[in-house]
């Protein structure tokens, strides 16, 4: 069966060029569905789902849109709209890949509508704004879009542009080829546990050592970098359904994004797992410092740096662009009454680890962040904070070592329901704690196609 692109666009203005798309992917053996998201006027050339469509799916008339001189609020309503209207046909399996063109306006617009669509699903976005640097992680964040730089303006056919419009068709039309058999996401084998693994730099001898452990056990590891980008991408498929259970490493992404530091994760950080009821294991790694560069920050009068006196710290500067400083006891009294309020609404077996000797490989005794009485007071406080539903234990250990992963693997196989004969016995004092959960069933009580 022919596979069906949906091309979203601005009819009204791209009307040329979206249509010579829309040729191209009809030549390659694929069926389009043209999805108008004019704010301005009607279409130039036929569409099959027209801009008024659009805005009734968000509950507006086009007539009081194109009258509008608010553009952001019409651009907002008609976002909801096409997202409406595609999330509905790909639920309707009418839907296979989303392509789009545009500058900025229209660049924005479909790749927020593309997001409404699960990870794995083509979306291919032409842009004359791919290569600003300024915009193009905000396009595709934590999507799984792929953009191609126009290089000329989409304003009107020309040589350049029809080139590249033909590869672009091509690439989505390889791309819906590619996501069907052996390679669907949605219908891959998933009899292994799916676990996810936030990592950096500062966990590597732990991190890698329970990724073995957790391949040798028959899990499929899924690591993600805890840069900010790569939590919120964590999140987002976890709430799709796509993990079984999370080794949260480094939640440092929510310590970042309360206290302004480079890597924040976004508000809903350490969230996801406790809505789905996947079991999780949490350690503090992470919260023991602040990610602030580049070097110069320091130099002038940068609002961070002011605000929170990071000059006076402890710091650890590997780089000119890398500058970690370490936290305070009366910030990871912040941090840690945020974890154990995420923590306590969760409803899965969820084990925090807090290991003794360290939280990283930089706030080890003799390191440049250690401060074994800030740490302490953060433990203090989720311990007064947390409820009996969230297991708690402090080990006498550093974190970055072989034999805290191998605490922190036995805790997360035990609670999902799996056995592994290489990490410490299920039945030893370090593991005891948390009861063993069997296998969740991905498919309870939860209905991850649903609209917003």
């Amino acid at each position: 069966m022919a596979k069906r692109i949906a091309i979203l666009g601005s009819f009204d203005t791209k009307g040329a060029e979206l249509g010579f798309l829309r040729d191209r992917i009809h030549g390659l053996e694929c069926l389009t569905l043209c999805i108008d998201a004019s704010l301005g006027a009607d279409p130039t050339i036929p569409t099959d789902i027209s801009s008024a469509e659009v805005a009734t799916a968000a509950g507006a008339d086009i007539r009081e849109i194109r009258k509008s001189r608010d553009t952001r609020a019409v651009t907002e309503t008609m976002i909801r709209g096409a997202s409406a209207v595609v999330r509905r046909l790909f639920d309707a399996g009418r839907l296979d890949g989303i392509i789009s063109i545009g500058g900025a306006s229209n660049t924005g617009l479909a790749t927020t509508v593309m997001g409404v669509l699960p990870f794995g699903v083509p979306k291919v976005m032409v842009s004359s704004m791919a290569a600003v640097p300024a915009y193009a992680g905000s396009y595709f964040g934590t999507k799984d879009i792929t953009m191609i730089h126009s290089v000329v303006d989409i304003a009107g056919l020309n040589p350049l542009l029809a080139s590249v419009l033909s590869r672009a068709a091509g690439a989505v039309c390889g791309m819906v080829g590619a996501s069907s058999g052996d390679l669907d996401l949605f219908s891959a084998d998933r009899s292994r546990p799916r676990v996810a693994l936030t990592e950096f730099k500062f966990s590597e001898t732990c991190c890698r050592h329970a990724a073995g452990l957790l391949a040798a056990a028959g899990v499929e590891v899924v690591p993600f970098h805890a840069q900010g980008i790569g939590d919120r991408a964590m999140e987002g498929l976890i709430q799709q359904g796509l993990i079984d259970g999370v080794l949260d490493v480094v939640p440092a992404g929510l310590a970042e994004e309360v206290l302004g530091g480079n890597r924040g994760a976004g508000p809903d950080r350490l969230e996801a797992a406790g809505r789905a009821g996947i079991p999780q294991v949490v350690t503090p790694c992470g919260f023991d410092m602040l990610s602030c560069g580049p070097v110069e920050r320091g130099d002038r009068e940068d609002p961070l740096w002011v605000t929170r006196q990071l000059l006076k710290r402890k710091r650890f500067v590997p780089d000119a662009q890398r500058v970690q400083v370490r936290t305070t006891a009366e910030e990871l009294v912040q941090i840690a009454d945020l974890v154990a309020a995420k923590l306590n609404r969760g409803r899965g077996a969820t084990c925090v680890l807090i290991p003794t000797r360290g939280w990283s490989s930089l706030s080890e005794e003799g390191m440049p962040l250690c401060d074994f009485d800030a740490d302490a007071a953060f433990t203090r406080c989720l311990k007064d904070r947390l409820d009996g539903g969230v297991d708690l234990r402090e080990l006498d250990l550093a974190l970055n070592t072989v034999e805290f992963a191998e605490i922190a693997v036995a805790e997360l196989l035990r609670m999902l329901g799996a056995r592994d004969h290489t990490t410490p016995d299920a039945a030893s004092p370090a593991v005891s704690a948390c009861p063993p959960e069997s296998l969740p069933n991905r498919f309870a009580g939860r209905d991850d196609r649903s609209l917003l």
